[in-house]
């Protein structure tokens, strides 16, 4: 998939344990992971994992059920109603995401063209939320 298995356990976590769907994920990642990846980069590798996700969900229903090593483990849960059938586009979603990149890009632009850019208020940008798209 091109991401590592410490990313893919952080994508796993906030999926299944605090339901985050591709826009909250994103909004929490960004901050996460900001010393290592640009928000253009986290936007990618989320917008990548939901796709996947996307594509291949309607087979956990066909699975056996396994050995699970994590608490937010893929097993068919019997009473789980949550669809599996899921759009690829995310287009909603996806929207938002690059709405949030553009905001955090014009946040960045401004702070750097007034000369006020530093380490410390690049990396504590404020995350907005309630995006109206």
């Amino acid at each position: 998939m091109g991401m590592t298995y410490s990313e893919l356990s952080q994508f796993g976590k906030l999926r299944k344990i605090d339901n985050c769907g591709p826009f909250s994920m994103y909004c929490k990642l960004v901050q996460t992971w900001s010393d290592t990846c640009t928000p253009k980069q986290v936007s990618d590798k989320v917008k990548h994992f939901f796709r996947c996700y996307a594509i291949n969900r309607h087979k956990m229903t066909v699975l056996t059920p396994s050995y699970h090593a994590e608490c937010y483990s893929p097993d068919d849960n019997r009473f789980d109603l949550r669809p599996f059938l899921y759009r690829a586009n995310w287009s909603w979603q996806f929207r938002a995401i690059d709405k949030q990149l553009d905001y955090l890009n014009s946040v960045k632009r401004s702070a750097s063209s007034s000369g006020n850019l530093t380490k410390k208020s690049s990396s504590n940008s404020k995350i907005r939320t309630g995006v109206t798209v």
